[in-house]
């Protein structure tokens, strides 16, 4: 079926309007880096740092949005920056710290439909409190599956892909102290693979995900599945006709660099 019209005009004006608002307002490091300078060229490194500047700027909103556009449009419910409500009794952070450590040391192998009803069958009706980890990037329904998803970085590190195994778990525990029979699925979501056109396969994932269910959807996977559909190309091209649009503006943007002393 691919990307609708309407939905094509509203990912590339989004992205549009965000690259502008970061034009108009970015301004270059004012820190003082002889070393860098010298090396570089101050012009230069104020480029790098206005496209690092974009790189966060992906991470904190452009994906999250361009997500929830794409699933309403596939007629789901779709939420970013969600707070999943719940308390976690101390028997299931016990039971999350045994299949967490099991995890880590090699001796239990992911499996993430036992994981969820272990929770299931230990978690304990629970008051709707903030958790530290409450925060969800993005929240989708899609018919009566619950998907909760942190967006990762492309390459995040060993301790990072530990920390979030363990949020994922205690989001599940979160949401099934609310309702026992939800069907809930906690993932990461990796926007692009840096390895392409190989597989995502880094080592730091080293068994801790159930890549087999789709813990983990990287690129076009994860875009495909949030649209339910395979659009993923389409994507892609809306955001190379925006960058066409915006094209002048980021070299006039950059030409200013070039004359900084």
């Amino acid at each position: 079926m691919g990307l609708k019209e309407e939905v094509r005009n509203e990912i590339r004006n989004l992205l549009i309007t965000v690259v502008r608002e970061k034009l108009k307002n970015y301004k270059p490091e004012t820190d003082y880096m002889p070393f860098h300078f010298r090396l570089l060229g101050r012009d230069r490194y104020a480029m790098f740092s206005f496209i690092q500047s974009m790189n966060t700027t992906f991470g904190i909103s452009i994906w999250e949005q361009v997500a929830v556009i794409l699933a309403r449009s596939a007629g789901f419910e779709a939420k970013r920056q969600y707070d999943l409500l719940g308390s976690i009794d101390g028997a299931t952070k016990n039971l999350i710290h045994i299949i967490h450590s099991g995890l880590l040391s090699g001796e239990r192998t992911a499996n993430k439909d036992e994981e969820i009803e272990l929770i299931r069958r230990s978690i304990k009706k629970g008051k709707p409190e903030k958790h530290p980890h409450s925060r969800v990037d993005l929240y989708i329904k899609r018919l009566d599956e619950e998907n909760y998803f942190d967006i990762t970085s492309a390459k995040p590190n060993m301790k990072e892909f530990e920390q979030l195994k363990l949020k994922l778990l205690e989001w599940t525990a979160l949401r099934l102290s609310q309702d026992k029979n939800a069907k809930v699925f906690t993932r990461l979501a990796i926007p692009y693979n840096p390895y392409h056109p190989e597989p995502y396969r880094r080592w730091t994932l080293r068994g801790l995900y159930d890549l087999d269910r789709g813990e983990i959807l990287v690129g076009e996977e994860f875009w495909n599945f949030v649209a339910n559909d395979d659009i993923y190309e389409e994507l892609l091209d809306v955001f190379q006709e925006a960058g066409d649009e915006l094209r002048e503006e980021i070299d006039l943007k950059f030409s200013q660099f070039r004359h900084m002393e």
